[in-house]
């Protein structure tokens, strides 16, 4: 049988990528390599991209400058620089709902920490990030191979396309991205607007750019928790625009991700079979951990316990994954 071609998609969700992170970890600790080395493409949307961007980029000596475990530690670790705004700016918000509730500077300043100038065409496998420019009205995609190929406007630092990619409305402002010579710019918001679980993406480029034959891709996809946005009609019947700003976000990102796994369990073999091609590793989440923003101790440890939980229940699956992403050694 021939080598599968190799995907990995990992969903939108700010702080709950902490999930998704630790399966990661798993991954690379039972595979024994880096997870650059595991997959031929990976795409990512905000969190997900970050992620993407952080494993697929190199150190000096052309390594992965990150392990999993490492870009998991970043939540713990600079997750409460990313999500901090003073009292004076949610008092000039007017409680945030007048300006974005956290500025831009504390995800930046990370970004440029862990990502330096990296640039997208250093990327150690191919990376795909989904971002969304509001300017003209079009999805946005920051893509590794083209960098490499063509340079130019398609080669941006790696911290401008997590910027870009994890723009979310409402919670940061829009990141505008440009090339003084080539007078050159995008305004992007986070791609989760319309590709929160960006498998989909991922799989027509394996099939479109790469040539690939379904039969050959092997898709694994990542979750960040999924809610039941359970709302009575008693409820939300005489709701306006400031009552739905917050929900309907959260109905937008969910409803895309629980899509795209049904299209693509319809189109690859998703069951507990020998010709399985497409895993899908995802949990329902606590109202309690639902936020995007919740950077404390207390609910980074228990998104990890979480992401631990989705790798007990599915033991099985994760062994037979790893045995596949070792099977050409």
């Amino acid at each position: 049988m021939a080598r599968l071609f190799r995907v990995l998609s990992i969903d939108g969700g700010g702080i709950r990528g902490v999930i998704p992170a630790t399966g990661l970890t798993e991954i690379e600790r039972r595979t024994g390599k880096p997870i650059s080395k595991s997959f031929d493409l990976i795409a990512g949307t905000s969190t997900g991209g970050i992620l993407a961007l952080a494993l697929s980029a190199p150190n000096a000596e052309g390594n992965p400058r990150y392990t999993a475990r490492e870009a998991a530690m970043i939540y713990e670790k600079e997750g409460g620089r990313i999500f901090t705004h003073s009292v004076w700016h949610k008092l000039f918000s007017c409680d945030f709902m007048l300006e974005e509730k956290y500025p831009s500077f504390g995800i930046e300043d990370v970004l440029n920490e862990y990502l330096g100038e990296t640039r997208l065409k250093d990327a150690l496998t191919d990376v795909l990030i989904s971002s969304y420019e509001i300017e003209h009205s079009y999805p946005l995609f920051f893509w590794s191979k083209k960098a490499k190929e063509r340079g130019g406007r398609y080669d941006w630092p790696m911290r401008q396309v997590g910027r870009a990619t994890s723009a979310a409305p409402t919670f940061f402002e829009p990141h505008r991205l440009a090339e003084d010579e080539a007078e050159l710019y995008y305004t992007a918001i986070d791609g989760g607007i319309f590709a929160n679980n960006p498998a989909m993406c991922a799989y027509v480029e394996a099939i479109c750019t790469y040539n690939v034959d379904r039969d050959d891709i092997l898709l694994v996809s990542l979750g960040t928790g999924e809610i039941d946005h359970q709302l009575s009609y008693e409820a939300v019947k005489d709701w306006g625009a400031l009552q739905w700003v917050r929900p309907i976000l959260g109905m937008v990102l969910d409803g895309v991700s629980r899509t795209v796994q049904f299209q693509l369990e319809t189109l690859l073999p998703s069951g507990d079979t020998e010709d399985r091609r497409y895993y899908r590793f995802q949990a329902k989440l606590d109202p309690r951990h639902s936020m995007m923003d919740n950077s404390t101790p207390e609910n980074i440890h228990s998104l990890k316990e979480i992401g631990q939980s989705i790798i007990a229940d599915n033991e099985q699956a994760f062994d037979r994954l790893c045995k596949e992403l070792t099977r050409d050694e």
